[in-house]
């Protein structure tokens, strides 16, 4: 036989016996599943950061990850995010919340948001790819990643409001 029949005798086999090897293993697919979505843009919005010290604003244009299967992906899985992009991580009510870096290539600032639109704690530059389980610290109503060190070069700091249609007294962005 020779060796391009051999390749393509390969070829062939994993185009068959791949997809029943990944179905046998739903971790695996469960990744395979992940990966494609992480290249598809959830929904986008434009909200703005206002700084309470002299009222600067900041506007980000965010993909709002609205589903559990959209919060579950996230920012998985990316290998850029522009300055003045996010992801706004939305939810029915306050709560404290917990966040995670795994999976994720590209260093990140979380912003946990108060219901009235107030930023209760800023963690800058999240690990990539990390398991450490990153706080709210207090009960939030929104979680909105950045790209890492855009808070500390916008001077955004907690106490800063965050105005977006979700949060209580927010006019539009």
């Amino acid at each position: 036989m020779s060796s391009s029949t051999k390749g393509a005798a390969i070829c062939v086999a994993l185009f068959i016996f791949l997809p029943v090897f990944a179905a046998s293993f739903p971790v695996l697919n469960r990744l395979i599943d992940l990966v494609p979505a992480a290249y598809a843009k959830m929904r986008q919005d434009k909200l703005t950061i206002v700084s309470a010290q002299g009222g600067a604003e900041h506007p980000f244009t965010v993909e709002v990850a609205a589903t559990e299967k959209e919060k579950a992906l996230g920012l998985m899985f990316r290998t850029s995010l522009g300055a003045g992009e996010g992801m706004l991580f939305p939810y029915p009510a306050e709560r404290g919340l917990q966040m995670w870096m795994r999976n994720t290539y590209i260093p990140l600032d979380m912003l946990f948001i108060r219901a009235d639109g107030t930023i209760a704690r800023i963690e800058e530059g999240a690990e990539p790819l990390s398991d450490r389980v990153i706080s709210s610290g207090a009960t939030v109503l929104a979680v909105l990643e950045i790209p890492g060190g855009t808070a500390s070069r916008l001077g955004i700091k907690a106490g800063d409001k965050v105005r977006y249609p979700i949060f209580s007294g927010a006019a539009g962005p």
